[in-house]
C-alpha cells in the first residue's frame, strides 16, 4: 500500500522547508536509513532519511522548491501503484490552520490570578525542542546523547540519536554554543515540542529560560483559545522527472544492522565512491567520521568500481554575470588577435634575487612583469589605448589593471600610474590589492580606469594562455610560468629560463606590426632588467 512522506518538522521554530537537493529520483528504490533529501530549514541545511521501504512513487516538492511542513514532500510504494488516491484526499484537507484573519477568544484571567512575563532577552541561550521527525510523530525517545553537559557544540555537529515512530534517526545542533542543558535522557521519550536541551553562552541563566518557557505554554493553553479559519492547500503540479540523476551507494548494513557515520562523512563517501560498510569508524562507538573516509585507502575491499551520475546547479552571483557579460561582448565584439614571445628569464631572476637580499619589500616576478609593461607602453603608447566607439582615445598616462582570482571569479584592480612608480611600491600595492579582493574589500575606484591588462597563471603551473580582453583597454598581456628549458646562446644549447607571454589585441586599434614592437621592447626590458633602475630605483 502506498505510503505519504511528508515535509519533517526538523527544527522548532520550522513553519516551511526548502528541498535543497533530492537524492533520490522518481522509480528508485528506496530503503529505510537512505539519504533521501537535503531540506533547508529556517536554521540549518539538514539531511533527511528515508523511514520506509519501498519504490519512490512521486515528488511532491521539487528540488528548490519550498512547502509548508506536513504536506506531501513524497509517496512510497510498489512500483507502478496507483497514488492518485492520496493526492485527491490532500486536495480535500486542511493541513495547516492559520489563525490570524480571526480574533482569539480569550477566556479572562483574574487580576489576582494574572502572571507576570518573564524577561529572557538578556539571556544569550537557545531551547532546542523534540523535533518532529516524521508525519506520524508525536512524541521522540533519546537513544542516545553525542554531546554531554558542558561540551562545545558547533552547528551541524551531531547532537543526539532520536528513535521516531518508523526509525532512529540523526539529529544535528543547529546552534553554536555549549550545552547547557538536557531536558531528555539517554532512554527517556517525551512529546514532540518538549524541551530537548539548552544551547548558548557558558554560564547563562538557562534556568530561568526554562521557566520562562513553562509559563508561556501554560499561558498559551488555559488563556488562548484560538477561533482558526482553515485554508485548503493545493499541492501543486511538478514534473516526475527530477534532474539528480544519482544513486548514492553510502548507506550500508552488516549482519543486518545499520552502520553508523556522521552525515559529513556519509556524502563524502557518496563523493568518492566509498563503500561505508568497508570503512573502520574511529569516532564515539565506532561511528564512521569525517577522517575515517578522508584517510580510507581501499586495504582490505573487495568490491566492485560503482559510478555516479551527478551535478549540481547554483544561482549565477552578480559577480559572475557582470564578469559573463563583460566578456561575452568583449570576445564577440572586439576582433582579436593573438602574438606570442617567449622570454630569457636569466637576468630577471638574478636580479630579484640580489633585490630581495638588500630590500625590506619583497620583488614578484610579477612585479617586473608590471614595470617592463609601464615602460614599453611609454615607448608605444598607442597600445595603451581604447576603443570608443566612434573615436579611440590614446592614454599617455599608464594605469595596469592585474586579475585577481577571488573565489566567485576574476577581479582586476588597478596599479596607476605604474610607470613612475617603483618595485617597491608596485609590489606593496599589489599585494594590498589580493588582500583585499579576497575579503571582499574592493571599491569601484580600486577597479576603474585601466588602460592595459596583465593576467598572470604562471604561479599556477601554466606555461601559456591567451586572455580575453578587459574592455575599454586595447590589449591585455597573458603570462605563463618560468620554464627550465634548453635554449640557445652565443651559438651553445645551454640550459635556460624561459617564459611565454601572449598579448591579445583589438584589431580595430592595434595592428600586428605595432603589438609587435610592443612586445619587443617588453621582451628588451625583461631580458635587461637593470633598463628599468633608471626609473624603477628599488
Amino acid at each position: 500500500m502506498a505510503e505519504v512522506v511528508r515535509m519533517p518538522k526538523l527544527s522548532d521554530t520550522m513553519t516551511e522547508g526548502v528541498v535543497a537537493k533530492w537524492h533520490k529520483k522518481v522509480g528508485d528504490k528506496v530503503k529505510e536509513g537512505d539519504l533521501l533529501a537535503e531540506i533547508e530549514t529556517d536554521k540549518a541545511t539538514m539531511e533527511f532519511e528515508s523511514f520506509v521501504d519501498g519504490t519512490l512513487l512521486y515528488i511532491g516538492v521539487p528540488q528548490g522548491g519550498t512547502s509548508p511542513v506536513d504536506t506531501i514532500l513524497a509517496i512510497f510504494g510498489e512500483k507502478g501503484e496507483d497514488y492518485s488516491a492520496l493526492l485527491e484526499e490532500e486536495k480535500n484537507t486542511t493541513p495547516f490552520v492559520k489563525t490570524e484573519d480571526k480574533p482569539e477568544t480569550k477566556t479572562a484571567t483574574p487580576k489576582s490570578q494574572a502572571v507576570e512575563s518573564i524577561d529572557t532577552s538578556a539571556i544569550k541561550a537557545t531551547i532546542v525542542k523534540m523535533p518532529k521527525l516524521s508525519d506520524t510523530m508525536t512524541e521522540g525517545v533519546v537513544a542516545k546523547w553525542h554531546k554531554k553537559v558542558g561540551d562545545k557544540v558547533k552547528s551541524g555537529d551531531l547532537l543526539a540519536d532520536i528513535e521516531t515512530d518508523k526509525a532512529t534517526m540523526e539529529f544535528e545542533s543547529f546552534e553554536d554554543g555549549t550545552l547547557l542543558y538536557i531536558g531528555i535522557e539517554a532512554g527517556g521519550s517525551a512529546p514532540v515540542d518538549s524541551v530537548l536541551a539548552v544551547i548558548g553562552e557558558k554560564g547563562a541563566d538557562f534556568e530561568t529560560l526554562l521557566k520562562a518557557n513553562a509559563q508561556s505554554s501554560t499561558s498559551f493553553k488555559e488563556e488562548s483559545t484560538p477561533a482558526p479559519v482553515a485554508v485548503k492547500y493545493t499541492p501543486q503540479p511538478v514534473e516526475t522527472v527530477v534532474q539528480q540523476t544519482s544513486t548514492p551507494v553510502i548507506q550500508h548494513t552488516n549482519s543486518g544492522g545499520r552502520i553508523m557515520a556522521s552525515p559529513l562523512a556519509k556524502k563524502l563517501a557518496q563523493e568518492k565512491n566509498i563503500n561505508l560498510s568497508m570503512v573502520n569508524g574511529t569516532g564515539e562507538g565506532g561511528r564512521i567520521i569525517r577522517r575515517d573516509i578522508e584517510n580510507y585507502n581501499g586495504a582490505g575491499s573487495v568490491s566492485t568500481f560503482v559510478g555516479v551520475e551527478k551535478y549540481t546547479e547554483v544561482p549565477v552571483s552578480q559577480m559572475r554575470k557582470t564578469i559573463a557579460k563583460r566578456l561575452a561582448e568583449s570576445k564577440f565584439s572586439a576582433p582579436h588577435f593573438y602574438l606570442t614571445v617567449s622570454i630569457d628569464m636569466t637576468n630577471s631572476i638574478e636580479a630579484r634575487k640580489l633585490i630581495n637580499r638588500i630590500n625590506d619589500v619583497k620583488i614578484s616576478f610579477n612585479d617586473i612583469v608590471i614595470k617592463a609593461a609601464a615602460a614599453a607602453l611609454k615607448k608605444h603608447p598607442k597600445v595603451n589605448s581604447s576603443w570608443l566607439g566612434d573615436k579611440i582615445r590614446y592614454n599617455e598616462h599608464v594605469n595596469i589593471g592585474v586579475a585577481v582570482a577571488v573565489e566567485e571569479g576574476l577581479l582586476v584592480p588597478v596599479v596607476r600610474f605604474a610607470d613612475g612608480k617603483t618595485l617597491s611600491q608596485i609590489s606593496g600595492e599589489v599585494k594590498m590589492y589580493a588582500d583585499k579582493a579576497k575579503s571582499k574589500q574592493l571599491q569601484p575606484q580600486d577597479w576603474e580606469g585601466s588602460t592595459f591588462t596583465i593576467s598572470n597563471l604562471g604561479m599556477f603551473g601554466i606555461e601559456e594562455f591567451t586572455a580575453i580582453i578587459n574592455p575599454p583597454d586595447a590589449c591585455i598581456m597573458a603570462v605563463g610560468g618560468i620554464n627550465e628549458v634548453p635554449i640557445v646562446r652565443e651559438g651553445q644549447i645551454v640550459p635556460g629560463s624561459v617564459m611565454k607571454v601572449t598579448l591579445s589585441c583589438d584589431h580595430r586599434v592595434v595592428d600586428g606590426a605595432l603589438g609587435a614592437a610592443f612586445l619587443k621592447t617588453f621582451k628588451q626590458f625583461m631580458e635587461n632588467p637593470v633598463l628599468l633602475l633608471g626609473s624603477a630605483n628599488i
